[in-house]
């Protein structure tokens, strides 16, 4: 890249005069984003270089401060754009992400290898260790990660071996933008359209309308499309009655990727080689070991351990529940087999049998803002003090963003919360939460979150009105924005969610426990028409019922957890080379686990495993299971202390939330919890007490 400079029309010229330091999405065009990317480059290079070639003693001011300092600009245009990127795509920006990413990588790789700015580091926790230098608890953490990501980068290899660290980098940044690219099309492409509403029998009236609405916007008026979500199981799969056309979604969701035009079997392999082959350089076994080194877990045998001592349970759970659901299919169907595309279906009809109440019966009580204002936003008033005012002068990368402001107890005001729930073509799959703008105080910089959800839009004027899965998602997305949105840290690489892999999911587990709080529960489950409650026994079945399916849920999960566990403990010559053998592969992997139960297939195939082949969860899904050790143990905290209460709220907030990644965050649960946590609560939860801890 030769751009050095950033004409002054260009939004990201300067920091974004909006509030809190929104990007200013209002001015920012497309054509804006690459230069503003070339001219970050440079200066975020001319800056390190300056810190690197410092003929003064290294100190914590003219190194790590000044790296904390460095690349503003840049971070400024990245976060910007891959926010946009992920959430409102075009074939331009698209072109202009495959261009930077192995940029990126080769420029993150400049630093990292650099042996002088290296040596600074050292020559800092040298004068930490012998006492002539006193760290601040945060500096002392800092340092410590700064040697140990300058390591991992590989600063310690020859010249060769760091050439091909390099080329290594940045293909794998590219293809893991790729992937993501073919991922999101297939998912587009493999929407099932019905043109006879008959074969929608059961499907409730709201995502019927908003079925028709996608089938039209994509040039089918009368018929009606069902647009699939990234997980394996389709939520439609709950209420449709026609087996048929259960079948075929069910099909489409498990094929995408595995052939056609957007085939992305080479492309994972090709990562899974890649990552193999670049751990073995830096002296790991394999990829699933590099990652799990620099999380909580500390190696790939630790994962192993949880993941195949939990397996059993979980899918001896799951075979129990199997027996009850048949016994539905043979009342409908004499002599069918039980199928994946069963399992929702008739897993409902037992709920509404067994609970009296099912998931059409629910819709209408959780309405998308009232579950938002009086359930999500309630309970962080409840907990925290926080209060929200939706900010209408303000705009987001989407007409669909809402913009909203988060007060602190005393008023004053701690950041932005940015909403955007609505699926769309241009949306990648699943549920997450950026930074837009990362808290600091070194910068005097306040946070600036995003919660991104793919729930379909209805109609114009109608009402958005959700499955109880996504009243979870809701609240888990914005655990992980009260991790932002919280942070009190000193150094932006250390605010909110910039923790482990296998820490992060923690906070936002926890926030969970609130939607099944049964005063918020009261508060945000009324019916969207006649503004009723909802019912107090229905609402006592729905606690009632929370571990109804457990071993679904668990079997699922694990299977992809195990199956992205299996990718990743390859060495670089056992990856399969033929695309042919990615089932196959997956097959033996889910045997060899033993989670191979056909009406239970894992959460995500591997073909459209967004999560571990293009997002940041390489070797990390476990993440999920492991963090929700120290939530569920949390849980007994709160429960312990009186549950929805402020106080538990403050200290969750001071001693976790607030530090982000300024401790050990295991250090950070034991100030919490007074001790290391226990996976007893864990197995309780989820039905699985015949299961050992680790």
């Amino acid at each position: 890249m030769s751009r050095t400079t950033l004409d002054a029309s260009n939004p990201f010229a300067a920091p974004s005069t909006l509030p809190y330091g929104l990007p200013d999405y209002a001015r920012i065009r497309t054509e804006h984003y690459l230069p503003a990317i070339e001219a970050g480059f440079a200066e975020h290079r001319a800056q390190v270089e300056a810190i690197a070639s410092d003929p003064a003693e290294p100190t914590v001011e003219n190194t790590l401060v000044a790296l904390e300092r460095a690349g503003r600009l840049l971070h400024r245009v990245l976060t910007a754009f891959f926010n946009q990127s992920s959430a409102d795509s075009t074939p331009e920006l698209d072109a202009i992400e495959e261009t930077v990413a192995p940029q990126l990588a080769a420029h993150l790789d400049a630093i990292h290898l650099d042996a002088r700015l290296f040596g600074r580091l050292e020559s800092l926790d040298a004068q930490a260790r012998s006492g002539a230098l006193t760290l601040e608890p945060d500096t002392a953490w800092l340092l410590h990660r700064a040697l140990t990501r300058f390591v991992r980068a590989g600063v310690r290899l020859d010249a060769a071996a760091q050439d091909r660290l390099r080329e290594l980098n940045a293909e794998i940044t590219r293809l893991q933008t790729v992937f993501g690219r073919e991922v999101l099309a297939a998912q587009n492409e493999a929407a099932v359209l019905v043109t006879d509403e008959a074969e929608l029998d059961g499907l409730p009236d709201d995502a019927r309308a908003a079925a028709a609405r996608a089938a039209a916007a994509r040039g089918h008026e009368g018929a009606w499309l069902l647009e699939l979500q990234l997980p394996t199981g389709q939520p439609q799969l709950t209420t449709l009655r026609d087996r048929g056309v259960r079948e075929r979604l069910f099909r489409a969701s498990a094929s995408r990727g595995l052939g056609g035009a957007h085939d992305s079997r080479a492309l994972l392999l090709d990562l899974a080689r890649l990552r193999a082959e670049r751990a073995q350089l830096l002296g790991y076994e394999h990829h699933a070991d590099y990652v799990a080194a620099d999380a909580t877990a500390g190696s790939a045998r630790a994962v192993a351990d949880i993941l195949e001592r939990l397996a059993p349970a979980a899918v001896a759970n799951a075979r129990a529940e199997a027996v009850e659901l048949a016994a539905g299919l043979q009342q409908d169907h004499p002599g069918a087999t039980l199928e994946p595309w069963d399992w929702a279906y008739y897993a409902e009809q037992v709920r509404a049998r067994v609970r009296s109440i099912d998931e059409t019966a629910l819709r209408p009580y959780l309405e998308l803002e009232r579950v938002l204002a009086d359930g999500v936003f309630r309970a962080a008033t409840a907990l925290y003090g926080l209060t929200f005012a939706e900010r209408h002068d303000l705009v987001g990368y989407h007409p669909d963003v809402r913009v909203f402001e988060v007060f602190d107890a005393d008023g004053s005001g701690l950041g932005l919360f940015l909403a955007d729930y609505w699926t769309r073509d241009a949306k990648r799959g699943g549920a997450w939460m950026n930074n837009l703008v990362d808290q600091s105080t070194l910068l005097g910089e306040p946070p600036v979150v995003v919660n991104n959800l793919n729930i379909p839009q209805p109609p114009d004027g109608e009402p958005t009105l959700l499955a109880w899965d996504e009243v979870i998602t809701l609240f888990h997305e914005f655990g992980h924005a009260l991790h932002g949105l919280l942070s009190a840290v000193r150094y932006p690489s250390q605010s909110g969610t910039e923790v482990p892999r296998d820490f992060v999911e923690y906070p936002s587990q926890v926030n969970e426990i609130w939607a099944w709080e049964p005063s918020v529960v009261q508060a945000f489950a009324v019916h969207h028409v006649t503004g009723e409650p909802m019912p107090a026994q229905w609402v006592d079945t729905l606690l009632a019922g929370r571990q109804d399916g457990e071993g679904f849920k668990t079997t699922e999960y694990l299977a992809a957890a195990l199956l992205d566990q299996a990718w990743y403990r390859l060495a670089p010559d056992e990856v399969p080379t033929d695309p042919e053998q990615v089932e196959p592969f997956e097959a033996a992997a889910l045997a060899a686990a033993g989670v191979d139960f056909a009406p239970v297939p894992p959460r995500y195939r591997s073909a459209y495993f967004n999560h571990v082949f293009s997002s940041g969860y390489s070797a990390g899904y476990y993440s999920y299971i492991w963090s929700e050790v120290l939530d569920a143990d949390t849980v007994e905290w709160f429960r312990e202390n009186g549950g929805l209460r402020r106080e538990n709220g403050d200290a969750f907030r001071t001693r976790l939330l607030a530090r982000g990644g300024s401790v050990d965050p295991m250090q950070a649960f034991r100030d919490l919890r007074g001790r290391d946590p226990q996976i007893e609560p864990l197995l309780v939860r989820r039905g699985l007490t015949a299961a050992t801890a680790p």
